[in-house]
C-alpha cells in the first residue's frame, strides 16, 4: 500500500485530493497539513469527507516520510519548500503553477518574481499524461497543469499544426478562485454574472504556448457556476476541412485516451460538450462544428476544474507512476440530472 500526505489540505483541491485518495484501498492517507486550520478535523474544511477520516490538520512544519505527496499549497509556496518535500517522499505531485513552466526567465515574465528552485523545473513533466505519460512515469513527479490551460491545450493540441490564428473564449466556475474570500466572490457580486476577469493577459497562455508552441488570443469570465470550465477556441487554418478530416485528427490523437471524449450528435439538447454533466469526472469532453463559409474550426472543450483541471489530473499522473490502471479511482461519470 502507498502511503500519500497533503500538504496545504484546506483548500478546494487539497480536499478534492483528499476525497480521491480516500476512495481507494491501495492507498493509505497519513497526513494532511494546513497551517490556518492546525489541529481541526479534515471533514471540518471539506465536510463531504465527514465519515471517511479522523484525521486532524498538522503542521507543514512537521512532514512525514512517505511514497507519494500532493502539494495544494498557493501559488509562488511551493518552489522554495520543493527541496524539502523531495526529502520526505519520492514522489512528488504539485498542484501550484509553481512547476508547470520549464523556463526560469517565462516564469518571471508572466509571475512577476524569480523563481526559488529553477534548477528543479525541469524535473517536473508538465502533468497532462495525454501529453507527457512516458516523461511522468521515468521521472516520477508532476506539475498539475492549470485549469484553463487544461481545456485549451486538449482542445487545440490535435489541431497545432495546422493552426494559423487562435482566439480562446473560457467561461469557469467560481471555485477556480479557491476559497479565500474577495469582494468578486461575494454571493451579491457574483451571481448572474458573465464577467471578464483576464481580457488579455491569462497566465495560463503561457502553459498553452510551451505544450502546443501557439500563442493564442485569450479571454477568460468568471461565470455563475461552481464547478466547470466551458472553453471555445476559434482555429483559423490554412486548408478547408471535412468533417471526416477533423474526426481523423482527434482519433489519431486521443484514440486510446480513456479520459477524452468527442460529444457531436445531430439532436437533443446536449449537442456539444457541457460542464454541468462531467461535475466531479476527470473527463474532458470535446465537440466541434466547422464554419462553411470561412476557414474556420470551432473547437468545444468542457472540464471540472477541480477534477481534469486539477486534482483528476494529478490522481491520473500517480496512477501513471505507479503503473497500474489510470482510471483507477477516477471512474466517476458525474450525474445527470443534477
Amino acid at each position: 500500500m502507498n502511503t500519500v500526505s497533503i500538504i496545504g489540505g484546506s483548500g478546494y483541491v487539497g480536499g478534492e485530493v483528499a476525497r480521491l485518495v480516500l476512495m481507494r484501498d491501495d492507498l493509505e492517507l497519513v497526513q494532511v497539513t494546513s497551517s490556518s486550520t492546525l489541529g481541526e478535523h479534515v471533514h471540518s474544511a471539506h465536510p463531504n469527507l465527514r465519515g471517511r477520516t479522523d484525521l486532524r490538520f498538522t503542521s507543514p512544519d512537521e512532514l512525514k516520510d512517505v511514497d507519494f505527496i500532493f502539494s495544494a499549497l498557493p501559488h509562488g509556496t511551493s518552489d522554495s519548500k520543493m527541496k524539502d518535500l523531495l526529502s520526505h517522499a519520492e514522489h512528488v505531485i504539485d498542484t501550484s503553477a509553481d512547476f508547470r513552466l520549464n523556463d526560469p526567465e517565462v516564469y518571471r515574465k508572466w509571475y512577476g518574481h524569480d523563481h526559488a528552485s529553477p534548477e528543479l523545473m525541469e524535473s517536473f513533466p508538465y502533468g497532462l499524461p495525454e501529453l507527457h505519460r512516458s516523461e511522468i512515469r521515468e521521472k516520477g513527479r508532476a506539475a498539475a497543469p492549470g485549469c484553463v490551460a487544461t481545456s485549451t491545450i486538449l482542445g487545440l493540441f490535435p489541431f497545432r499544426e495546422i493552426a494559423q490564428r487562435v482566439l480562446v473564449d473560457s467561461k469557469i466556475g467560481s471555485s477556480a478562485a479557491g476559497k479565500t474570500v474577495s469582494d468578486s466572490s461575494h454571493h451579491p457580486e457574483r451571481s448572474g454574472v458573465i464577467r471578464p476577469y483576464a481580457p488579455v493577459d491569462h497566465r495560463h497562455r503561457a502553459e498553452i504556448l510551451q505544450e502546443t508552441g501557439v500563442d493564442v488570443m485569450m479571454t477568460v469570465h468568471a461565470v455563475e457556476m461552481v464547478r466547470g470550465i466551458s472553453t471555445t477556441i476559434h482555429i483559423e487554418i490554412g486548408e478547408k476541412l471535412t468533417e471526416k478530416d477533423v474526426w481523423g485528427y482527434l482519433r489519431s490523437t486521443y484514440g486510446k485516451e480513456p479520459f477524452i471524449r468527442v460529444i457531436r450528435s445531430q439532436k437533443g439538447i446536449f449537442r456539444y460538450p457541457e460542464p454541468k454533466l462531467i461535475a466531479g469526472s476527470n473527463y474532458c469532453d470535446l465537440g466541434f462544428e466547422l464554419d462553411p463559409n470561412s476557414n474556420r474550426l470551432v473547437v468545444f472543450s468542457a472540464i471540472d476544474n477541480l477534477m481534469k483541471g486539477a486534482a483528476g489530473s494529478a490522481m491520473q499522473c500517480m496512477n501513471v507512476i505507479m503503473g497500474c490502471d489510470e482510471t483507477k479511482g477516477l471512474e466517476f461519470t458525474g450525474l445527470h440530472p443534477i
